[in-house]
């Protein structure tokens, strides 16, 4: 869907419900951006991969996907090596399969298992929102 600029600005400025749903988007692409910076820094690169095919996965609700492993180290940002090395270790342990660029989970429990906790973390207030659809107003200006 597209929408002329003026016309968001107009409807935004009168439609309480679509100011609710941009905040609420805001709100948690922060809390995703803040979560991934985290765990970027602070997880080794088998969990971080593992949270990303959990997230992916829900994204495309399927367990099957197309990647490159060029892309996957580019997210993950580490080198090509990196990525073959914690692949190799999730497909070891027969979470996944990886064939030509498509991507297999096979054990989403044990993937979860896998992953760090930055994973519930963000799915969890990606539920909490959809549940309650309720987040801090901005303050107002006077």
């Amino acid at each position: 869907m597209r929408l002329k600029t003026a016309d968001f600005r107009r409807n935004f400025s009168n439609s309480h419900a679509l100011k609710r749903e941009v905040f609420l988007f805001t709100h948690l692409l922060m809390i995703q951006i803040a979560q991934t910076a985290a765990c970027n820094r602070f997880h080794v690169v088998t969990q971080r991969m593992a949270r990303w095919m959990l997230m992916t996965r829900d994204r495309v609700n399927s367990n099957e996907f197309r990647i490159t492993q060029q892309f996957l180290a580019l997210m993950l940002g580490v080198r090509r090596p990196g990525v073959t090395v914690a692949m190799g270790r999730l497909r070891e342990s027969k979470l996944i399969t990886y064939r030509r660029g498509t991507i297999t989970i096979l054990d989403q429990g044990g993937l979860l298992a896998a992953a760090c906790g930055c994973y519930k973390t963000v799915k969890d207030a990606y539920t909490q929102a959809q549940t309650s659809k309720r987040i801090p107003r901005p303050a107002s200006h006077k």
